[in-house]
């Protein structure tokens, strides 16, 4: 993994720190909150652009691979992929490959330097990303994902840019809406709720990204 792309994966590089003491922290909440359920599939999604929704997938799925469970991270976002800069892998080898049926599903899943984590890339932008993650294919994968993965975490674009989250959300069993300290507005934050409320699946609860401390940048969440 190279130098530069570790930078954003601080719960890898300095485990001990206050900002991953704060991904625990959300993995303990989102823990609490399948006490009385099977909490194996997770969305993270946010109201806008910048809000560094695919930073907190992320380490969100490093902490969960440090306690041993067997992780696996999905770039769901075919119109703007990152987990494949952030890992360091192949970005053409991964979903739509899948999806397509130009390759197998257990040819893409690529292991990364971090132990017990394994990351899905987007594969090559297709030209239509929305049927493509709304299909009857991609249905079939993430069911069979779920029998040889402990927990999956699904990086999606925007909620309220474009409706790929909403399509993907019918495969999962919570939904993680990431937010910006300073940027995002109450009105998106509230439009983007509305929108996922049609989905009836549970909104597990908000990361407040950006907030400043005197000393660290933290990673501060609120949960419902």
């Amino acid at each position: 993994m190279k130098k530069s792309n570790r930078k954003q994966l601080i719960a890898y590089t300095n485990p001990n720190s206050p900002v991953s003491e704060q991904f625990k922290t959300i993995r303990t909440c989102i823990d609490f909150s399948s006490i009385d359920s099977n909490m194996q599939t997770i969305l993270v999604t946010s109201p806008e652009p910048g809000s560094g929704k695919s930073t907190i997938a992320a380490n969100l799925a490093i902490v969960y691979a440090q306690q041993g469970k067997k992780i696996l991270l999905i770039d769901g976002d075919l119109r703007r992929p990152t987990v494949h800069k952030a890992f360091g892998k192949n970005m053409l080898c991964g979903l739509s490959s899948v999806l397509s049926n130009q390759i197998d599903l257990s040819e893409v899943c690529q292991t990364t330097d971090i132990e017990n984590l394994s990351v899905l890339t987007s594969g090559a932008i297709p030209p239509n990303p929305n049927e493509m993650l709304n299909s009857n294919k991609m249905t079939a994968v993430l069911a069979d994902l779920k029998q040889q993965y402990d927990f999956i975490i699904i990086d999606t674009p925007p909620v309220t840019i474009v409706s790929d989250a909403l399509v993907i959300s019918k495969n999962v069993d919570g939904i993680i809406l990431v937010t910006r300290y300073g940027i995002t507005l109450k009105d998106k934050i509230k439009q983007a709720i509305e929108v996922i409320n049609i989905t009836h699946v549970p909104v597990l609860g908000t990361v407040l990204n950006g907030v400043s401390d005197k000393k660290d940048n933290y990673y501060h969440h609120v949960y419902e």
